[in-house]
C-alpha cells in the first residue's frame, strides 16, 4: 500500500533552517509529482510547494518563494523541503502528498 512518511520537523528559532524529508513507498515514485502542504492551528491546509516527477520543474506558494526549496531523489524515493529564514508564521504541521495520498505530517514550530 502507499506510504508517505515525513520526518525532520522540530522547534527552531526565527531565521533558522530545517529540512523535511518524505519517504515514499507503494507506488512508482519516479512517475509522480510530489507536493508539500501545511496546516497551521485553526487554519485550512494550504499548498507550499510541488515538484515534477523528474525534478525539472518546481512551483512555490508566494509565502515561501525564495526561502524554501523542494527537491527529490528518485533513487531513494524521497522528497525534501529545505526551509530557510523561517518565520513564526511558518509554524504548522507539514504534510507530504503524492499519488493521491497524504503522509501523517510533521510538526514545525518557529519560536524564540
Amino acid at each position: 500500500q502507499v506510504q508517505l512518511v515525513e520526518s525532520g520537523g522540530g522547534l527552531v528559532h526565527p531565521g533558522g533552517s530545517l529540512t523535511l524529508s518524505c519517504a515514499a513507498s507503494g507506488f512508482t515514485f519516479s512517475m509522480d509529482s510530489m507536493s508539500w502542504y501545511r496546516q497551521a492551528p485553526g487554519k485550512e491546509r494550504g499548498f507550499v510547494a510541488t515538484i515534477s516527477s523528474t525534478g525539472g520543474s518546481t512551483y512555490y506558494s508566494d509565502s515561501v518563494k525564495g526561502r524554501f526549496t523542494i527537491s527529490r531523489d528518485n533513487r531513494k524515493n524521497t522528497v525534501y523541503l529545505q526551509m530557510n529564514s523561517l518565520k513564526p508564521e511558518d509554524t504548522a504541521v507539514y504534510y507530504c502528498r503524492g499519488a493521491g495520498y497524504w503522509g501523517q505530517g510533521t510538526q514545525v514550530t518557529v519560536s524564540s
